[in-house]
């Protein structure tokens, strides 16, 4: 059994329902919280006050008074600690050391390559998280809990990754017994765009309960919330949508099949058909940014349709119909009230988006489409650190007690 750090363990569950409510909604007055947990105000009152005897809680500067004596607002005290939040991509790491109410602390980002193996990959985020505590003056005992994504399938339960087919030799390591060794603290692991939604639906305060985050980069993942929660499906793998095919004469994937949209219009695809293009003579515009840069990545194809080039414009033009092909029948099928894009293949400009929506309103039906929003990450580079670390804390809240090693 891996313990929780003492103010977090035996927790009731009312205590639960309305730490739970804090990270999601942020402060709220005694009244707030009636409201929202459907308890009767003295049941409020007794679950705050053994909450602020807990260190939990505090009760902040008085808000604005409707009539009467102001109220004070609850929230989770920023002293508790400090949450670790890790989003790994293919080429890059992202560190965060958040308070409990998830302010950013400190921040450390890099490219890393994660087919280098959990070897060095890990060893470099276990450095990087020990640098960042060092810059706070913290210390490895301050950490209640850690919050990874990854570019993978996980098994939630076990934090294990499942043949995870950008991430050769990971399958079977223990990211949470690797970091254990170190912090001995809870760690949470899932895959990446499922910690990017969760950072969506902390920064939309649960506003909207039905919506998808897509991540363009290396790979194609979604992440579905669906009544509020994220949705991982039976077994871990919901949201892969990348290995969708959307050309049954399309070229053959990495996972074995052919067509996916992943391996037409990701980021290496993008890349691919700019250096084709270039092969072939009809862009001098992308022949001179190869030259210069030595290679091609979608953010040379993004300069070159900023800059008018209809070579890049065709291509990007391209694969943003192929994706929104694959998200069309996504709509169909769950009809979300949002679509949120993000990953870095969104900063070759906007011609990307557009051409997602106009391939998605053009093959939706017109009712899954009325109020449907689709535009990117509200968060952007930081979805994913924030989401890891609400993913941390919303696993210790709801644990309540002890939590089983994998």
């Amino acid at each position: 059994m891996v313990p929780l750090a003492e103010p977090w363990s035996s927790l009731t569950p009312g205590e639960r329902r309305v730490l739970d409510l804090l990270l999601w909604k942020g402060q709220l007055t005694r009244r707030d919280i009636t409201l929202q947990t459907g308890y009767s105000r003295s049941k409020v009152y007794d679950v705050v006050e053994a909450l602020k005897e807990r260190g939990l809680v505090e009760e902040t500067e008085v808000q604005a008074s409707t009539g009467g004596r102001p109220p004070a607002a609850v929230r989770l005290r920023d002293d508790l600690g400090v949450l670790v939040g890790i989003d790994l991509g293919a080429t890059s790491l992202d560190v965060a050391l958040l308070s409990p109410n998830l302010q950013i602390l400190a921040h450390h980002a890099e490219d890393l390559d994660v087919r280098l193996g959990p070897g060095p990959v890990m060893a470099r985020v276990r450095a990087v998280i020990l640098q960042l505590l060092q810059r706070l003056c913290r210390t490895p005992a301050e950490v209640v809990g850690i919050g990874m994504g990854v570019p993978g399938p996980v098994e939630f339960k076990s934090g294990l990754l499942i043949n995870p087919p950008i991430m050769p030799g990971w399958e079977g390591f223990s990211i949470r017994d690797y970091l254990w060794e170190t912090f001995s603290c809870p760690v949470f692991v899932d895959n990446d765009v499922n910690v990017m939604a969760l950072g969506e639906l902390w920064h939309d305060r649960k506003a909207h309960a039905n919506f998808v985050v897509i991540k363009v980069g290396t790979g194609i993942g979604a992440g579905i919330v669906c009544r509020g929660e994220i949705y991982r499906g039976a077994d871990g793998a919901a949201g892969d949508v990348g290995h969708i095919c959307v050309d049954p004469q399309g070229p053959i994937c990495h996972c074995g099949n052919v067509g996916c949209v992943e391996a037409m219009a990701g980021g290496p695809a993008i890349a691919r058909m700019a250096l084709q293009a270039v092969e072939r003579g009809e862009s001098p515009l992308l022949a001179k940014l190869c030259e210069e840069r030595g290679t091609l990545t979608p953010l040379e194809v993004g300069q070159a349709s900023r800059e008018g080039d209809p070579v890049a414009n065709r291509i990007i033009q391209r694969a943003g119909q192929l994706i929104g092909q694959m998200l069309a029948s996504l709509v169909n099928f769950f009809n979300p009230s949002q679509i949120l894009v993000g990953g870095g293949v969104t900063k070759i400009g906007p011609l990307l988006l557009a051409s997602i929506r106009q391939s998605v309103y053009q093959r939706s039906l017109p009712l899954s489409t009325r109020h449907l929003y689709i535009g990117y990450t509200r968060l952007g580079d930081h979805s994913g650190l924030l989401g890891a670390g609400a993913l941390a804390l919303a696993e210790i809240i709801r644990a309540g007690g002890s939590l089983e090693e994998s």
